[in-house]
């Protein structure tokens, strides 16, 4: 995958499309008789309050009642996926998944692993990130974000330079380990990237740079941030998606009030993908699945669940995000200068964090 720079709509833009009704090209009768037939649909890790994810299983059980929805492990991580489709491979038991959720630089690791079915759904030539054969394709994603308690920070941060202001002192966290966790160690590279002016190859190391001087003036806080670190006052400022940011906003519900800011500059985006089990039970059912997730409906579940999904582009342009879905996100337009770092660069920086934490930085996060 190549570098790609998000090209979003501002809300002006946006602000005279009327909504219009949810449609898309509905899957062949033959698709839909042969899901019915088996009956039974097993996705796994799509945890209900990440990513609008109840909302969408929600929907496809209304739009298909007679099949039965069979989750598996919501809480399951990308690597333990994939080793649950090989884990079952014989096996056509109700723990085999028929879909897996991956981060996406697990898409093409497995496709080469031949674990992926190929398929291609309606919408495909609408999505960006994706497998060209229909092995995985990239279904939503979120960028790195400031996740602030308003009580505690008055003057609300608005670009990773600003974080090393002494007002900040104690107050920055990761949301991860970034010697082992992958939002952690994106964050870092986000950081690198702003510092560094947007060149690549120079913000791995400019990003462990940026956060000894935020350890050494006192304000990087080695402690996990969550929304309960934030609430408390323990971490005040957290760097994470800003899907999970806007969620704590929302569940926090004011107490503590909580601004989400996308920063000026480094604005980097990760990507989620979806993919078939070659090993599936219930292959036809999984298409449909698919089928779903990437239609306006589906689509629109990931957006009210604030992941901007793989076809916003193309629903903005349409009319069919209603406005009050547009109101509860950060504006489009910061949205403009956001980069899909390839998974060469992504590699690269994970090598250049994980290895380099320790001795550039010296903070022991936990």
């Amino acid at each position: 995958m190549s570098r790609v720079t998000g090209k979003i709509l501002s809300l002006s833009a946006v602000a005279f499309l009327a909504t219009t009704a949810i449609s898309y090209a509905e899957p062949s009768a033959e698709l839909i008789a042969a899901a019915k037939a088996e009956g039974m649909f097993s996705p796994i890790a799509l945890p209900h309050d990440w990513c609008g994810w109840e909302g969408i299983l929600n929907g496809f059980k209304a739009k298909y009642p007679e099949i039965k929805l069979n989750e598996l492990n919501p809480d399951a991580g990308s690597a333990d996926e994939i080793e649950a489709i090989k884990a079952n491979k014989d096996n056509k038991g109700p723990q085999a998944p028929d879909m897996v959720d991956v981060g996406l630089a697990f898409g093409p690791a497995a496709t080469k692993e031949g674990l992926f079915l190929p398929y291609k759904v309606e919408t495909f030539d609408e999505i960006e990130n994706k497998d060209p054969e229909g092995h995985w394709y990239g279904g939503y994603y979120g960028v790195l974000s400031f996740e602030v308690n308003k009580d505690i920070v008055k003057n609300v941060p608005q670009d990773w330079a600003d974080l090393l202001k002494p007002e900040y002192a104690n107050s920055v966290a990761l949301a991860g380990d970034p010697r082992a966790a992958n939002q952690a160690i994106l964050s870092v590279y986000a950081a690198g990237l702003a510092t560094s002016g947007g060149d690549a190859a120079k913000a791995p190391q400019a990003g462990l740079d940026f956060f000894k001087k935020l350890n050494d003036a006192g304000n990087f806080v080695p402690v996990i941030g969550k929304a309960a670190s934030l609430a408390q006052g323990t971490t005040p400022i957290v760097i994470r998606w800003d899907y999970n940011a806007l969620a704590d906003r929302d569940t926090l519900n004011g107490n503590p009030p909580v601004e989400v800011v996308v920063p000026k500059s480094g604005v980097l985006a990760g990507v989620y993908a979806q993919a078939i089990s070659a090993y599936a039970p219930h292959p036809n059912a999984a298409k449909l699945w698919m089928e779903y997730i990437y239609s306006d409906e589906g689509q629109l579940g990931f957006l009210k669940g604030y992941c901007h999904p793989a076809r916003f582009n193309k629903l903005v342009a349409d009319g069919k995000v209603p406005q009050e879905i547009l109101d509860k996100l950060p504006a489009a337009d910061l949205y403009k200068q956001a980069i899909f770092p390839s998974l060469e660069e992504q590699d690269a920086n994970k090598n250049a964090v994980t290895g380099g934490w320790d001795s550039v930085v010296g903070a022991n996060v936990q």
